[in-house]
């Protein structure tokens, strides 16, 4: 296990800096399949190392957005990058819907999750030999029959359900539902501590809800049983608590990070998680 308490220094350009989510999501086409699959070929032939899809998955309370900085890293040093959009729903439809994502990115990838992303990376991915490596950060990793409400609750220190803005809303065939939004009041204590308040204030502004249903679903298979897996735990979460982290990283043997940040790691500590990534990449794809 490493611990350290920041990522390494890079030097970014003011335009990629400054790429936004609808960037990274309308550039789809170009960053994760033709031209990804173009450099991967021409990489191929050319005997050169091949630098696989990096295929990102938010979780609750946030969006594409989320990754901003992380993806500045991965394209600047080479990587194609898509950030899929989550539907929140449920692990079983949201690895179906990340499915069609990694069957048109065509090549080699490494799958990321953050927070309740985890339980969707670790389904979407069982069985799919293009996926490499997963890395999980600030993540759950569940195993069958789990769900992210239990592994929460194993330990103690989430404050979570204190920040909660629950939302019951009728459906279409007359059965209720709930979405689970933070409180922006309490956003930025809650979810990204260490993040400046002008960014956090935007964050809970465009934050995305997820359905309580999806955090009480139990899982149905973990891709990290048979996948290398890597795993950058965070110290001061007040959503996922570090023992909770700890205990899954330790139980799927996954390379291990610690890093003194709030749950919003890759927004505060983007830097360090491209390297996370990357050293994923390294190690599984040749």
């Amino acid at each position: 296990m490493v611990s350290i308490k920041g990522g390494r220094k890079r030097a970014v350009t003011g335009v990629v800096s400054t790429l936004t989510a609808g960037l990274a999501l309308g550039a789809f086409a170009l960053s994760g399949t033709a031209n990804g699959a173009t450099e991967t070929a021409e990489a191929a032939g050319a005997g050169r190392h091949v630098k696989p899809t990096i295929v990102l998955e938010h979780g609750a309370f946030a969006d594409g957005s989320s990754w901003n900085g992380v993806i500045a890293d991965l394209r600047a040093d080479g990587y194609p990058v898509v950030a899929a959009a989550n539907p929140l729903r449920g692990p079983a439809s949201d690895a179906a819907a990340l499915r069609t994502v990694l069957d048109h990115v065509k090549g080699p990838k490494i799958l990321v999750g953050h927070s309740y992303g985890g339980n969707v990376i670790s389904e979407a991915a069982t069985d799919d030999p293009e996926v490499k490596a997963l890395v999980y950060v600030a993540a759950f990793l569940p195993a069958p029959g789990e769900s992210a409400l239990e592994l929460t609750d194993k330990y103690p220190g989430s404050t979570l359900p204190g920040a909660l803005d629950p939302v019951t809303y009728k459906q279409a065939d007359g059965t209720t539902a709930t979405d689970l939004y933070i409180q922006q009041d309490k956003f930025r204590h809650q979810f990204a501590a260490d993040v400046p308040a002008g960014q956090a204030a935007l964050m809970a502004a465009e934050q995305r809800p997820i359905a309580q249903a999806a955090l009480e679903e139990k899982a149905t298979s973990a891709a990290w049983k048979t996948k290398p897996s890597w795993d950058i735990v965070t110290t001061q979460d007040l959503n996922i608590p570090a023992a909770v982290q700890r205990f899954m990283a330790k139980r799927a043997h996954a390379h291990t990070t610690e890093v003194a940040a709030s749950h919003s790691v890759a927004v505060s500590h983007p830097h360090l998680v491209a390297d996370v990534i990357e050293r994923a990449a390294r190690a599984t794809v040749r």
